[in-house]
């Protein structure tokens, strides 16, 4: 790959690990020497934006539904039987739609006979822009309440970060279809976990994630108690690199339970981050 342009993917198998605040840290130190945007990837509960406060521009992410034109319409059936989302459902006498079951696909249109069956636009959801700071562009999507489709919402997020020379994407967590969107055309992967049982057992399944995709990954240990053996096993036993160590410390907890940023407020941590940066950057093969 030429040094030209990077996406870091951070990700984790589970939720609370802290890698929206890896994330947030990592773009700080970042944006104090170059250009880097931010594209919060995890759409069900962003958070990115509460590190980074600023006036934005919001766009709204729509998705397309069927709609049935009831004067062509002999109700055969033949849409209901292809939908495999039960999204539509053919009476006797009415079609029925279910808009929260729906996936864009088209193929009910396409299978009817009669034509009478066209896509209309809902919104799902809305993508939040900003420049908090002069180097720093963060892009956020928002999921509408009782949406589900997070990965149209995801892509529209990434889209508008194309073109930028660095970008970091935080994750949602987990390794179900939005994880798999968010990690899809990026160059390496940051896996965030915890010395816990449940961190080890989360990284084993994002870990696995990232190798059917064939994306280069190293771990980032979260308040770590220093008894990480466990996960230092795994990541031998896998061949990813133990990037970075942060440790379960009072000080750390007070910044970040505040808003803060350890990178920002607590001395030795840019650097600690710079370095990150050049670790993935190697595992990446870009030049830092």
């Amino acid at each position: 790959m030429s040094d030209a342009a990077m996406k870091i993917v951070v990700a984790s198998g589970k939720g609370g690990t802290g890698k929206s605040t890896v994330t947030a840290n990592l773009a700080y130190s970042l944006s104090l020497t170059r250009d880097v945007a931010v594209v919060d990837c995890d759409v069900e509960e962003p958070n990115l934006h509460l590190f980074f406060p600023s006036a934005s521009t919001d766009l709204p992410v729509t998705a397309t539904i069927p709609e049935v034109d009831r004067s062509r319409c002999t109700f055969c059936g033949e849409c209901g039987k292809f939908c495999r989302y039960g999204a539509i459902s053919v009476l006797s006498d009415a079609v029925l739609i279910f808009p929260e079951l729906c996936h864009s696909c088209g193929g009910c249109a396409a299978v009817c006979p009669q034509g009478a069956i066209r896509e209309v636009r809902r919104p799902i959801g809305m993508i939040r822009c900003s420049r908090p700071l002069p180097a720093l562009t963060l892009i956020s999507g928002f999921l509408q309440e009782g949406e589900v489709q997070a990965p149209q919402v995801i892509h529209m997020a990434k889209m508008l970060a194309d073109g930028h020379p660095l970008i970091l994407y935080d994750s949602s967590p987990g390794i179900a279809c939005p994880v798999i969107e968010t990690m899809d055309g990026s160059d390496v992967c940051i896996l965030v976990t915890e010395s816990t049982p449940f961190g080890l057992h989360d990284l084993r399944l994002a870990t696995e994630v990232a190798e059917r995709l064939n994306l280069p990954s190293g771990v980032v240990i979260n308040r770590s108690d220093g008894r990480d053996e466990a996960i230092t096993e795994f990541c031998h036993e896998h061949g990813l690199p133990v990037l970075m160590t942060i440790p379960f410390d009072r000080e750390i907890a007070a910044v970040q339970n505040t808003g803060g940023l350890i990178s920002r407020d607590l001395p030795g941590w840019n650097e600690r981050f710079i370095d990150l940066f050049a670790k993935v950057s190697e595992l990446a093969g870009v030049r830092a």
